[in-house]
């Protein structure tokens, strides 16, 4: 056992609008004075935070920290008012998020071949025809709110050209994921109704996918024609399970990646000598700053602040500390990659870092199955807004943007910008 930790009155407090604004000092605390520390959450259940880099990887690798809320040791009558991924959310929340192996094992089999390298080097000319045509929509306007015409927009309709969504449909997507995001994921109200809508249209598009489909699979068939062949080859998944894992797939694949853009670019924006090598490169025909500097970023704030809820199997020590069976674990990830004891100098932003093995999409088993499409977005992103908005600044006071709560997500709820307007922007040398 480690020495007890400092008595609550020394302790920085957690989970207010002040800590999610900045949260790296109160988590160099923890780091420093209870690394692994027992805390009551917003949601009143009590959870280990794992604060300290080399914890955080054991315990990401950790079999003994089950994915399945059916471990939680809460009463199953408190379950629906606790936050824990439970109950209350099953029927979104199964698949893969939630679940060990076997499970696990099969169905990530089954969707990773939607994220090899061959496939999302295919889809780099769809997501620069994104990135360019939402550029278009508010280049001559001089200003735009980033977060909202751009990070959010470019993944939710990149994911839906993934999964098969037709373009058509595609804006309702986005008006569903936007409730959705705006609002944390609770379960009453707009955000139930585009929860019940979106998952209802998936499970019709998979019925008439499936009644569509040809006997041999085409060049780049969609993700969606792809669960459903598998499940027709022996394989198992049902309709049901297809749709959850669409519903997943879609909503991870895109949230992330909002974050990715959105915290990226205000790095870069409250970082101007980071953001002028980053264009002096750019501008040069180079990419290795752009694939450094995308990896820097994740690291120095990053789109998942706490990895997803882990629950104890039987008695296990993190850190010194002693973890009882039913106990939740959540590993901080916001907090391991700023350890001085794994990155030099960690809360500085260095774009050329080199020695940068990150958590920003998880470790082990659980690692993000999407990480290889959220790289080529946000590089994409971030260096279309530079190249053709080289004099994007900052709109709003840092001190004055408003950052979403929520456990598990860290992002900008806007992101205003301003810019010269297309047409009077000079030409750059």
């Amino acid at each position: 056992m480690t020495d007890q930790p400092p008595p609550d009155s020394a302790a920085p407090e957690l989970f207010t609008w002040e800590f999610a604004a900045d949260p790296y000092p109160a988590y160099a605390w923890l780091r420093e004075h209870a690394p692994v520390r027992r805390t009551r959450l917003p949601s009143g259940v009590e959870a280990w935070l794992v604060t300290r880099y080399a914890d955080a990887r054991q315990a990401l690798a950790d079999q003994r920290l089950s994915k399945d809320p059916a471990h939680h040791d809460e009463p199953a009558h408190a379950k629906g008012k606790t936050g824990i991924p439970g109950e209350r959310k099953a029927e979104l929340m199964t698949h893969l998020l939630n679940i060990d192996p076997p499970d696990h094992t099969r169905l990530r089999r089954l969707v990773s071949k939607a994220f090899t390298p061959r496939r999302v080097a295919e889809f780099a000319p769809r997501v620069q025809e994104l990135a360019d045509g939402l550029i278009d929509g508010f280049a001559a306007r001089g200003s735009a709110d980033l977060i909202h015409e751009f990070a959010f927009p470019l993944p939710i309709y990149a994911i839906c050209d993934l999964l098969g969504v037709p373009r058509e449909d595609q804006d309702d997507f986005r008006d569903w994921a936007g409730m959705m995001i705006r609002h944390g994921g609770g379960p009453r109200g707009g955000v139930a109704r585009s929860v019940k809508k979106m998952r209802g249209y998936l499970a019709e598009l998979i019925h008439r996918k499936r009644q569509a489909l040809p006997a041999e699979p085409t060049p780049g068939e969609d993700l969606i024609s792809g669960l459903i062949r598998a499940s027709d080859h022996g394989e198992h998944l049902t309709e049901n399970e297809a749709a959850a894992m669409a519903f997943i797939l879609l909503f991870a694949g895109f949230e992330t990646t909002v974050n990715l853009i959105g915290n990226g670019t205000y790095a870069l924006l409250t970082h101007p000598g980071q953001r002028h090598r980053l264009q002096r490169s750019l501008a040069a025909g180079e990419t290795g700053l752009l694939e450094t500097g995308v990896e820097e970023l994740l690291r120095f704030d990053g789109p998942v602040e706490l990895a997803t809820w882990r629950f104890a199997t039987r008695p296990l020590s993190i850190g010194g500390q002693d973890i009882a069976p039913g106990d939740p674990v959540l590993v901080v990830l916001a907090a391991a990659d700023r350890d001085p004891e794994r990155f030099a100098d960690p809360d500085a932003l260095d774009l050329s870092r080199r020695d940068n093995q990150h958590l920003g999409y998880g470790h082990g088993i659980h690692y993000c199955l999407g990480a290889p499409l959220a790289r080529l977005e946000g590089q994409t992103a971030l260096a279309t807004l530079l190249t053709r908005l080289p004099d994007l600044r900052l709109a709003a006071d840092p001190a004055e943007l408003r950052w979403r709560g929520g456990l598990i997500m860290r992002g900008l709820r806007t992101l205003p910008v301003e810019f010269a307007p297309a047409g009077e922007r000079a030409v750059q040398p």
